[in-house]
């Protein structure tokens, strides 16, 4: 498997006000996150979405991996656009998602379309 790794001090614009999607590498193993921080609010969902799927079709990444160590709570957008984007990659994982967020998706049953893993990152 071939994967460029982009760096912890990488970072993917999303939005005018200034938000910003970490890439932590690219490839057919993509991963992104938040660098440790809450998701931002729904106003940037519609630009996170055209960045990954820019990402996504650049990279042609065939599993696409969100760090969400740090966030605590997910906007229902955010849960849409996973939704969404597992249907353009193989697979989609979650790493390290709190103990809320893994409620939430038990909840809205959307935990059976992700892999859940615990990693060091």
């Amino acid at each position: 498997m071939d994967t460029t790794p982009v760096g912890k001090n990488a970072a993917l614009p999303i939005s005018a006000d200034g938000s910003i999607l970490k890439v932590y590498q690219v490839g057919p193993l993509t991963v992104v996150g938040f660098a440790g921080m809450d998701v931002p609010d729904e106003v940037c969902i519609a630009g996170y979405r055209d960045q990954l799927t820019k990402l996504l079709d650049e990279h042609k990444t065939e599993v696409l991996a969100f760090d969400c160590s740090g966030v605590k709570l997910m906007p229902s957008g955010m849960l849409g656009l996973l939704t969404s984007l597992r249907k353009r990659v193989s697979r989609v994982e979650l790493y390290n998602p709190s103990d809320d967020v893994r409620m939430v998706l038990r909840l809205t049953n959307l935990e059976p379309l992700f892999d859940i893993k615990t990693v060091n990152l």
